[in-house]
């Protein structure tokens, strides 16, 4: 595996409540190069023309490159990306903070969230494992409120939310 990169990306379906831990060949890395790369392959190979932006076969994709996390300034960006359903095309941003590093050092170059919820979820990511939680609980609740609710759930005040 070239350095940089854990090897693993998480595909996250919501409609089964499932996910699962794809290992991409190396070539993968070297050719679709980062968090932009891997946005564009993945929503130029799996999402089909003429689908709907807020439909459930659309993808969101978190992704980062082999910098992130690095303690160097600049080195926290990460991507994300979809169909927009504001342009009905291609869309895809970047951003900066914890997050990123966050990403990586939770195992995962990428998560690509595919498919539709029946209730409200959320997805916990831990020591390389995923899990799709239950948050019909925190439905409602203002941004500080949920964040404090799942730590004090989980039992960790320092978990990133």
């Amino acid at each position: 595996m070239p350095n940089g990169y854990t090897g693993k990306i998480l595909r996250v379906d919501l409609s089964s409540g499932k996910s699962a831990i794809e290992e991409p060949a190396e070539n993968f890395y070297r050719k679709y190069f980062g968090g932009d790369g891997f946005v564009a392959y993945y929503l130029l190979k799996e999402v089909p023309q003429g689908v709907h932006p807020l439909s459930p076969e659309n993808k969101l994709i978190f992704a980062a490159g082999p910098l992130t996390g690095v303690p160097v300034g600049g080195c926290g960006r990460h991507s994300v990306g979809a169909k927009s359903p504001l342009t009905g095309a291609f869309g895809e941003a970047e951003s900066g903070g914890y997050w990123g590093a966050e990403l990586k050092m939770s195992g995962f170059d990428a998560i690509i969230v595919e498919g539709k919820a029946e209730r409200p979820v959320y997805l916990f990511i831990e020591d390389g494992q995923a899990q799709i939680k239950d948050a019909r609980h925190l439905w409602g609740l203002k941004t500080l409120e949920c964040q404090n609710r799942i730590r004090e759930e989980l039992a960790d005040p320092g978990i990133k939310v």
